[in-house]
């Protein structure tokens, strides 16, 4: 699929599709074509009266036009309409069989809206064929796009897209690794993966096996990792700015490659969705890739904490007791509440870099799910600055962050007889608070913390917005923005 540039004139445009967006706020192109101007203002006109049921298609000679309405969209702010509204288009396009494709965003104020055509383009276009004899060729092979823009704003134009385009294939990289089967992804393999990235990259890699991590104290990883074949592995990425940082942010990230609850098996009915258990490690080994190239000026670690539960002769046991790497004991009250266990170790090591702040992201509870749903991760920490952080950088990129209280009067139901403290809370509520609160025991002293629990945002089962069923890569524009702008401070 290639994407150009275009700054001539409207009337110059070759190409089978001509697409637009209409929008009583927003102005985004300029018609030199009066046939096509004719087209686009009936659009317009119908669309102010919402009488235009999504989209309005005509053929103008031997062109087709189709003219999309933002009010259809209106629960969406602008960035979000444009890049659905150009995610629907390419896959009109692929319908219809038309693979030249222009997308009129060339008026002088549609500028800041280019790198979001692009993303659009790239995350709409994407779809997981690789185990399928019928493969998707026409976003491959056929589509050509260019994006009509205002001549002025050309430089500024492939800067944009440049840069979007980077940040959307890494977030397919991470839908990748989230879609593949775990007979096909586990530890190792996702170890291998992050150390190819580091080699194509630059990015500073380390690994450690599971001897490693017996010898360094990471307890967590092996005790999750005991029931399988395959065993853990601890990924720690390093990006280190040209300059030196004072601050240096760590991403910590859930790796569960596989989760059959182990021994506390899960109900079967869509268990294969625990194959993407490992989206937060995805999603951190996709910033990390990201970032290698953007260059923040600030020092990040990416630390995957990857491990398959399963319910093998070795499995970890309900009852069973482990002391972590900071030397809390915990009981292992339930083997399906496995996540944060592997994360004890991700937090200690994140300490023992340096880390100043640290962002963990993890599907960690079903909670999560019940109470915000599908569309919006969890938001829970220590440091408020960090939170409004996550917060403001997801809103930008679309990506929904909600934030919870760690209500302290929940630690309580991690109390055990047995132990420094239960992996699981009793009484079964506030299961995305009290889980949050259970990691908060192994972040180390003193560091700004934020958890995401991003559950509910794994999968989506239908087509949403502009992505395909699927993974949706959740958490990467969120965390290269954050990253990125790590150093402009916390937003008003």
């Amino acid at each position: 699929m290639n994407i150009g540039l275009f700054s001539g004139p409207a009337s110059k445009v070759s190409a089978d599709l001509l697409v637009f967006l209409v929008d009583s706020k927003e102005t985004m192109h300029v018609i030199d074509d009066p046939a096509i101007a004719a087209v686009v203002d009936e659009a317009a006109v119908r669309s102010n009266a919402r009488t235009l049921s999504r989209e309005l298609i005509q053929k103008v000679g031997n062109r087709t036009v189709v003219v999309y309405s933002a009010s259809h969209l209106r629960a969406l702010n602008t960035w979000e309409t444009v890049k659905t509204v150009v995610a629907r288009s390419i896959r009109l396009a692929r319908d219809l069989g038309l693979p030249r494709v222009a997308l009129f965003f060339n008026h002088a104020s549609a500028a800041p809206l280019v790198g979001k055509v692009v993303e659009g383009v790239v995350l709409g276009a994407y779809t997981f064929d690789r185990h399928r004899q019928e493969k998707e060729r026409f976003f491959k092979e056929k589509l050509s796009l260019e994006v009509v823009v205002h001549p002025d704003h050309q430089a500024d134009a492939e800067a944009r897209k440049a840069r979007y385009a980077w940040v959307s294939e890494n977030v397919n990289l991470a839908r990748d690794l989230i879609n593949e089967p775990a007979n096909i992804v586990n530890p190792v393999v996702f170890a291998e993966q992050a150390q190819q990235i580091a080699l194509e990259t630059g990015l500073q890699c380390e690994v450690l096996d599971e001897t490693a991590l017996k010898a360094r104290g990471y307890r967590g990883l092996l005790h999750v990792g005991a029931g399988s074949p395959t065993p853990p592995r601890m990924v720690i990425l390093r990006h280190i700015p040209r300059q030196s940082s004072a601050e240096t942010i760590a991403l910590v990230g859930k790796g569960l490659t596989f989760d059959s609850g182990g021994i506390s098996i899960k109900p079967a009915d869509k268990m294969w969705e625990m194959k993407g258990d490992m989206a937060g490690a995805a999603a951190v080994l996709a910033t990390m890739r990201t970032i290698a190239k953007l260059q923040p000026a600030v020092r990040v670690i990416g630390i995957l904490c990857c491990a398959e539960n399963m319910p093998g002769n070795q499995a970890n046991r309900p009852g069973d007791i482990f002391v972590a790497r900071n030397g809390k004991s915990i009981m292992v009250d339930n083997t399906d509440a496995e996540g944060r266990l592997v994360l004890t170790d991700g937090l200690a090591r994140a300490g023992e870099e340096g880390a100043t702040h640290i962002i963990d992201i993890a599907t960690l509870t079903g909670a999560v799910v019940r109470a915000l749903g599908p569309s919006v991760a969890g938001v829970l920490g220590s440091n408020r600055d960090l939170v409004k952080r996550v917060i403001a950088a997801g809103e930008s990129h679309g990506e929904a962050f909600w934030e919870l209280p760690l209500v302290e009067e929940y630690r309580d139901s991690l109390k055990t007889p047995y132990a420094d403290i239960n992996n699981i809370a009793s009484g079964g509520v506030a299961g995305a608070i009290t889980a949050a609160l259970f990691l908060r025991e192994f972040v180390p002293e003193g560091t700004a913390w934020a958890h995401l629990d991003i559950a509910g945002p794994m999968f989506r089962d239908r087509e949403w917005r502009y992505y395909e069923a699927g993974a949706l890569g959740f958490g990467v524009k969120t965390l290269v923005h954050l990253v990125e702008r790590f150093r402009e401070g916390v937003p008003a």
